[in-house]
């Protein structure tokens, strides 16, 4: 723990803020907890702050009844019992310092940091304080992987992409057999892929049939699932991480196929779009890696939006490029986002994200096509390969 201190005061002096102060009430921050590793099942009812300063030792507030709260911690505990007594604790070790970073977005402009309150903010400005954002700190220290976590995620990531052949082949082969499946049953049959392979996932897989994959986070249920026959669209997006690995991350892929022998035009054209931002958006990224360019989010999720929007189809491509993935399948690093928020934090190294461009026409189909990206040092990885270059002709894997 002293070296994350020694570290975050590192890249404190580097942002040139005087500290970082770290506040949670009832689990109101999921960030502290991972950045700081802090048990997240702890009985935890009061409001604590702990402050790393880009200098000297750090402190902690916690309550009196929940006064060991932050012991694993290094530092000065300070304890309050009145609500008085916690503004001046705060007061007190705030005294000095100009420019403090918190989980604060500025006009919410990225929700996933966006954790502290109107009313704390609004307090701590009473003390002459500028509040920064944390938004880049968070990267750093809770979206950069470790080399184990690269590792859990190159270990599923074949079998991720394995189960996507398994899936088209065992739809064409009930399709074959006069046994038709339906979008839960395919869903279902993934599932039991995932148990197969060690993997798990928060929520289960996306199988969406002809109008349904127009619908972008569509989830097929008994009384919705459509079924999946010959002539028939279908989009699956899976993503999962090892079970029972520690700190274990996401392979989050999607992939679309048309149950036949050849693939109708007006599919094809849309992927071929689709498709190619995709690649663009790879190339990106790639190019300024190499050339040890920094770049944002939003950069990348324009390259791809633009051949789109040349395409004609800009009003039907309704979602950001891409997410964040770590030990969530939408970490907290830097979005490829100018859509729903303006992501304007750089894309640092040892992160991933995905690119997933997609195209949907309601009524019609729709088409994503998903890959992730790591970030090395000097070059990027796409994971999941082959990726997709075309529609699956599923009926010609028979």
């Amino acid at each position: 723990m002293d070296d994350l201190v020694a570290r975050i005061q590192t890249a404190l002096k580097e942002a040139g803020v005087d500290g970082w102060l770290f506040y949670d009430f009832r689990r109101s921050d999921p960030l502290a907890y991972r950045i700081l590793n802090l048990d997240e099942h702890r009985l935890g009812t009061r409001r604590w702050f702990y402050f790393i300063p880009a200098e000297g030792e750090p402190i902690k507030i916690v309550h009196l009844i929940e006064s060991e709260q932050l012991d694993s911690l290094p530092g000065t505990k300070l304890i309050y019992l009145p609500w008085s007594q916690l503004h001046e604790h705060l007061y007190q070790i705030l005294r000095g310092c100009r420019r403090i970073a918190m989980q604060y977005s500025p006009d919410n402009a990225i929700p996933y940091i966006s954790r502290v309150d109107a009313g704390t903010i609004e307090l701590l400005r009473r003390f002459g304080i500028e509040i920064v954002s944390s938004a880049d700190l968070v990267q750093q220290f809770e979206a950069v992987w470790s080399e184990e976590q690269l590792q859990t995620h190159l270990r599923a990531e074949p079998k991720m992409r394995r189960i996507v052949d398994e899936t088209f082949a065992e739809i064409a082969r009930r399709v074959a057999s006069g046994r038709a499946p339906d979008e839960c049953q395919i869903q279902q049959f993934i599932l039991q892929c995932f148990e197969r392979e060690g993997l798990v996932a928060d929520h289960p897989p996306i199988v969406a049939a002809d109008a349904h994959s127009a619908t972008p986070h569509y989830s097929p249920t008994p009384d919705s699932a459509w079924p999946i026959r010959e002539g028939t669209f279908v989009l699956i997006d899976l993503w999962a991480k090892l079970r029972d690995v520690p700190r274990a991350v996401y392979v989050d892929i999607t992939w679309t196929g048309f149950v036949g022998d050849v693939v109708p035009d007006r599919y094809a054209r849309v992927f071929g779009v689709v498709r190619e931002a995709r690649d663009r958006a790879i190339e990106f990224v790639r190019e300024a890696v190499r050339a040890r360019r920094p770049i944002r989010g939003w950069e990348v999720d324009e390259v791809a939006r633009e051949v789109i929007r040349r395409a004609g189809l800009g009003d039907f491509f309704i979602h950001r490029t891409g997410h964040s993935i770590g030990e969530d399948v939408h970490g907290n690093g830097a979005n490829l986002d100018n859509l729903e928020t303006r992501d304007e934090r750089r894309i640092l190294p040892h992160t991933c994200f995905s690119i997933e461009p997609g195209v949907y026409l309601e009524g019609e189909f729709g088409v994503r096509s998903e890959v992730d990206v790591y970030v090395g040092d000097d070059d990027v990885i796409v994971t999941a390969r082959p990726i997709q270059t075309e529609i699956v002709p599923i009926l010609t894997l028979l």
